[in-house]
């Protein structure tokens, strides 16, 4: 297992890995994805939020963060085709959907990103 990092985020101490992902998903809130994002310089409007909530609900029950191939096609059946394209995605998250997005739901790093 890596090596944990201890930050103040939102006015907590939370433990991170070594890539800037949050190590337990139970200590996110709303307040830590808008204090992540403001780290980035980024603002997260309602369609951020809903991609997050997708995500949350997605990793309580699959227990992953998905990949981005995956996550276009879940997004896409669940939220409909429009919003399942990646140019869509990488408009909310500039980062790459599936890394930045999981950072900000407080979820670990999709297996298949570098």
């Amino acid at each position: 297992m890596s090596e944990l990092v201890n930050r103040r985020v939102a006015g907590r101490e939370l433990a991170f890995d070594q890539a800037g992902y949050l190590a337990d998903w139970d200590q996110w809130d709303r307040d830590v994805a808008r204090a992540l994002a403001a780290e980035d310089e980024l603002e997260l409007s309602p369609a951020h939020w809903e991609i997050i909530e997708f995500l949350r609900d997605y990793y309580e029950e699959f227990a992953m963060a998905p990949p981005i191939r995956l996550l276009l096609k879940a997004v896409a059946a669940r939220l409909g085709q429009d919003k399942g394209q990646s140019r869509y995605l990488y408009r909310l998250f500039p980062e790459g959907p599936a890394k930045q997005a999981c950072r900000y739901a407080g979820l670990p790093k999709p297996v298949s990103c570098i």
